[in-house]
């Protein structure tokens, strides 16, 4: 399986501007710039993106994690957090955390507990981040 998504960019790093698309279609020529990145600007950013597959990928992860213990969750969210850091002369994504929220009728928490750390650590953006992956993971 193969997925594709494209950016396009003009101008210099701190005027120019870009935009991101995804072969699916959800991002269309979506707006970033140095603003959005680096600053708080309208738009989105690669780390942002990064974020966001994250945290859908766990989430993902963790269902099935949980179906293999035998539970099915009524719900899960969650929310990653990824660092940005300067680092030498550039920059690097140092952390991402994770924090879960879920409920599960009747799960044990050392079941929850096993089925999230095994997804943080199977879930496949999890292992292409070169990045410390902590989390945060409760029961409601």
């Amino acid at each position: 399986m193969k997925r594709k998504a494209s950016a396009q960019w003009s101008g210099g790093l701190k005027d120019g501007k870009g935009t991101i698309s995804s072969e699916s279609g959800v991002l269309s020529n979506t707006q970033y710039s140095f603003g959005t990145r680096f600053e708080q600007g309208k738009g989105t950013n690669p780390e942002e993106l990064i974020a966001a597959a994250h945290a859908g990928c766990f989430t993902m992860a963790l269902s099935a994690q949980l179906e293999g213990a035998g539970l099915k969750a009524d719900s899960l969210k969650t929310t990653a957090t990824v660092t940005l850091d300067k680092t030498g002369d550039g920059f690097a994504i140092s952390a991402v955390h994770l924090e879960v929220v879920a409920k599960i009728p009747g799960s044990p928490q050392q079941a929850f507990d096993t089925a999230a750390a095994n997804a943080k650590a199977g879930c496949p953006v999890s292992k292409v981040l070169n990045a410390k992956i902590t989390m945060d993971a409760r029961l409601e």
